[in-house]
């Protein structure tokens, strides 16, 4: 049954022209992707490549499948991890950089975390923590700023108080109140659009045309083989 709709799906997008979405995806990226357009009701796949994957999609869907992945705040960013920025290249960096990689590093970690939380779809994290200064008995306070974009209906209020701590706890020297905290609501997802009825038929018919003549064609052949098989087995119980 799996591969029966997996067959009318690609025989689906065959029937209508399929066009890509995004290419050079991990896995990851790809499979949520195409679970997010297949569950808004737009048919899907995604596609292995030398670079990555690709997603695909019918280009009667392509405009509606581009609104619904931004709405989804897909594909996720790809954050840069501790271990990938301070990875060694064999050249010496001086103080200065080894400092702007740091804020990097954490600003990306930060940023992944707080996309992790259930309804956040996208995160960013700017982080300002100044140098201190061997001579200068006065310390100038860190500061944090964050953007949140989350799914409609999440109770953000709630949830400010938790990134807030979350930040404050992940730099050293960084006040409460000295975060700040923008949270955007995305646009819901997109509903689409009543078709009419001949209009929607065709595709269908054709796709339902389309895949059960791949059907048959696979039965016949496939009862082609075994009559051949039995033809061959019986011509050598003749012989002995």
């Amino acid at each position: 049954m799996k591969r029966l709709s997996s067959l009318l799906l690609l025989t689906l997008l065959a029937a209508c022209g399929e066009q890509a979405l995004y290419a050079k995806l991990d896995e990851r990226q790809a499979n949520d992707m195409v679970s997010a357009l297949r569950l808004a009701g737009v048919p899907a796949q995604k596609n292995a490549r030398e670079d990555g994957f690709e997603v695909l999609t019918g280009e009667a869907d392509f405009a509606r499948a581009v609104q619904i992945l931004k709405a989804q705040g897909l594909p996720r960013e790809d954050y840069d991890s501790l271990g990938k920025v301070f990875k060694r290249e064999g050249f010496v960096s001086t103080p200065v950089e080894e400092r702007a990689r740091l804020m990097h590093a954490l600003s990306q970690e930060l940023s992944h975390t707080l996309t992790s939380i259930d309804g956040v779809l996208q995160a960013r994290v700017t982080l300002v923590v100044p140098e201190r200064h061997p001579l200068s008995d006065k310390v100038q306070p860190s500061s944090a700023s964050v953007m949140i974009k989350h799914r409609p209906g999440l109770n953000i209020e709630t949830l400010l108080p938790k990134v807030r701590a979350l930040v404050v706890n992940s730099v050293e020297g960084l006040p409460y109140e000295s975060v700040s905290v923008v949270a955007f609501a995305a646009e819901p997802t997109p509903v689409a659009p009543p078709i009419p009825e001949t209009q929607a038929t065709v595709p269908l018919v054709l796709a339902v045309t389309l895949g059960s003549a791949s059907l048959g064609a696979a039965g016949w052949l496939g009862w082609r083989r075994r009559r051949a098989q039995n033809q061959l087995a019986l011509e050598g119980g003749g012989h002995d």
